[in-house]
């Protein structure tokens, strides 16, 4: 570093052009910044704010809840096992194992049907994927909250008695 040129306690005042278009582009954002916050101080009203949870929030019809598996009329899970699901998630949360049925018209069930709620990202890429429109998620739930990790771990049984109307 060359300090010729420079006498004691003098600075060098000129600026580059780069230097001087940042130092306005931060003074702008600064100004955004500001009118933002006063904005908010003086229109109280306008903030979105929820109290959480005595009031809900509405979501549309479309709105991706948890999961849950169709039945056919006897009761049984309509999916065959086919693994597109599994197949399809980016997320690999879905976990299936199939047997062999007893019913001739159905070839194979899900024995186990596990979904890590926790890996999920709700993309609904299972819902589309799946040939025999065996798994949806329109319950509604989205209030999902547990003591702990294994407890996001839905199996069959839990899957197959979600509702749509927000319920188990």
């Amino acid at each position: 570093m060359s300090f010729k040129g420079l006498a004691k306690g003098s600075t060098d005042k000129r600026r580059s052009l780069l230097e001087s278009i940042y130092l306005w582009e931060v003074v702008k954002g600064l100004a955004v910044t500001g009118r933002h916050l006063i904005r908010n101080i003086f229109h109280t009203g306008d903030m979105p704010t929820m109290q959480y949870p005595e009031e809900k929030r509405v979501y549309s019809d479309r709105f991706r809840g948890r999961h849950r598996l169709m039945q056919r009329e006897d009761g049984t899970p309509r999916c065959v096992a086919c693994q597109m699901c599994s197949t399809y998630c980016p997320a690999d949360c879905i976990h299936i194992t199939a047997a062999e049925s007893d019913d001739p018209t159905i070839e194979k069930y899900p024995a186990i049907f596990d979904i890590d709620l926790l890996r999920c990202v709700y993309c609904g890429l299972c819902e589309e994927a799946c040939p025999c429109d065996a798994i949806r998620l329109d319950t509604g739930i989205y209030e999902i909250a547990a003591d702990h990790r294994d407890k996001f771990i839905v199996d069959k049984e839990f899957l197959l008695h979600n509702r749509t109307d927000g319920t188990r």
